[in-house]
């Protein structure tokens, strides 16, 4: 097949679905509020560093600049998301046209992306996981043109993207691998022979490396995170959940991403792309193994779209009007009715009512409203995770304002969880906040040394208060409680504790430099 297919020209044509997107997200991302994660990332652009407990340290750069130069609204925060979102339907895009696609496979495969429900919920919130979708994309589309032209130049953009990806999520490591081995199964394994490979994967480990001294200087907490991650969350994903997810997460567009996997093992233009195949089984192999969640593998979905969308413009001829039309209908139309459960389009009440609409008329939508808790509640976890932050930290505000300014220079703000103290810090100055501590998440790097103020203002979601630490401390008072009905924070306590002793502070310090060691 002829590169001249691949020129220029069909840049704009790209950019028209590029522009949907944006403006799609343009609808949404101002509503409902900052969700849980979003403020914890935003927390690290105040605490800078190459690497946190959690997540390495792209996001935080981000968050950094995007509250330096946009402000610290929601909308502000999710700018650098809706903008990579943008980028990954205009490299799915190109991915398309460097497979020999046109026009109509390039609408297939950008549509299908632009309304997949999981590309839909996982593209406008500030998390590393649309930054993540973004590398892996990225990265693709550099060996098709490796691929496609021998030009070794993509082979070092190529290291440089693995890189960036790596300091984004870790997750790049095992796309990068099964990337690497699927290549080596395929006929095109020559091309990895050569000097410039090492020389690219020698870019990726200097980009990296700061992250990887952080880690053992720190004593490697990304072990101990996925450790807890396993215990907590990943050890309740079963693997038949996980295989039923990934033929719902993408809703109509199923066809579209099927055709494309099926297409690279039996079409003969294909056969130099099935390198693509092979990655998506490893990869879903292993995260079937680890008892991933299906959103790990979402960035994968993007190339497996491009395939389609070339497989389908190749089955349904030019001529075919009638056909092609109803294949726009079907990855567009259906979606497109699916999006307020993944996207915040409607207002809250109404939102509620158009899940329970849809949850009860289609039983199998219900894993969208079942929370990590292995339970069903009335809204996503999302969603829920979007509401009651304002509340808790105005209300915690109150109780801080209640004391005198003597009071209140001998007064510490302490917080149960890592969104509690996402939102105090994040809302401190519209309210006249000090800072907050927390031992939860990458607030320990942080942490102060001491708890031993006169006063502390504790936010309290697990009754640690009355049931844990009542013997130590002088006297305690409920001041105020999220009411938020439908947050996941609700019924959240917000106590004033009095004269707590030295024996709390002690306890403190200790569970302070247990997890500085982990």
């Amino acid at each position: 097949m002829s590169y001249k297919n691949r020129k220029s020209s069909y840049f704009p044509f790209i950019l028209i679905f590029v522009a949907l997107k944006v403006t799609l997200n343009l609808f949404a991302i101002k509503n409902f509020g900052f969700h849980r994660d979003e403020l914890l990332h935003l927390v690290l652009g105040d605490h800078l560093d190459w690497g946190y407990k959690e997540v390495p340290p792209f996001i935080a750069l981000l968050a950094k600049i995007t509250l330096s130069v946009f402000g610290d609204s929601v909308f502000a925060a999710r700018i650098f998301s809706t903008l990579a979102s943008g980028l990954i339907i205009w490299l799915t895009g190109l991915i398309t046209v460097e497979l020999g696609g046109k026009r109509f496979a390039i609408t297939v495969a950008c549509l299908a992306l632009i309304f997949s429900p999981a590309f839909a919920a996982s593209g406008y919130l500030f998390q590393p996981v649309v930054f993540d979708q973004l590398w892996w994309v990225l990265t693709v589309w550099l060996f098709c043109k490796y691929l496609n032209t021998a030009d070794v130049r993509y082979l070092y953009w190529l290291g440089a993207a693995v890189g960036l990806g790596m300091l984004t999520k870790y997750t790049m490591a095992f796309f990068t691998g099964s990337l690497i081995i699927g290549v080596l199964i395929s006929r095109e394994r020559k091309l990895l022979f050569n000097r410039h490979v090492l020389y690219a994967a020698l870019v990726a480990i200097v980009i990296f490396l700061p992250n990887i001294i952080w880690q053992f200087v720190h004593h490697l907490p990304v072990i101990t995170h996925m450790k807890e991650l396993r215990e907590t969350q990943l050890d309740y994903v079963h693997p038949l959940d996980f295989i039923e997810q990934q033929l719902l997460v993408n809703g109509t567009a199923l066809f579209v991403w099927l055709s494309g996997f099926i297409a690279l093992f039996v079409s003969f233009r294909l056969r130099r792309f099935r390198f693509m195949a092979i990655a998506y089984i490893l990869i879903f192999l292993f995260l079937l193994e680890m008892n991933g969640k299906s959103y790990y593998i979402f960035g994968a979905y993007p190339m497996l779209f491009a395939t389609g969308g070339f497989a389908l413009e190749r089955v349904l001829k030019r001529k075919a009007y009638l056909l092609r039309s109803l294949a726009l209908v079907i990855v567009v139309i259906p979606n497109i009715l699916l999006l307020p459960l993944v996207l915040p389009i409607l207002s809250l009440q109404d939102t509620v009512s158009f899940i329970k609409r849809k949850t009860e008329r289609l039983p199998f939508l219900k894993f969208i409203v079942t929370w990590e808790d292995q339970k069903q509640h009335p809204l996503t976890q999302d969603y829920a995770d979007m509401l009651g932050w304002d509340e808790m930290a105005r209300k915690a505000a109150d109780a801080y304002h209640n004391l005198t300014p003597e009071q209140q220079k001998n007064t510490q703000l302490f917080a149960d969880n890592y969104g509690e103290a996402g939102a105090l810090h994040h809302y401190r100055k519209i309210y006249g906040l000090p800072d907050v501590a927390s031992l939860n998440s990458s607030f320990q790097l942080w942490a102060p040394d001491n708890l031993n103020a006169k006063y502390i203002i504790y936010v309290d979601d697990d009754d640690n208060v009355e049931r844990r630490l009542s013997p130590l401390v002088g006297s305690y008072k409920l001041v105020g409680q999220v009411q938020t009905p439908l947050a996941r924070e609700h019924g959240v306590r917000i106590y004033l504790i009095t004269a707590p002793s030295t024996k709390l502070n002690e306890i403190y310090r200790a569970e302070l430099a247990k997890k500085r060691l982990q």
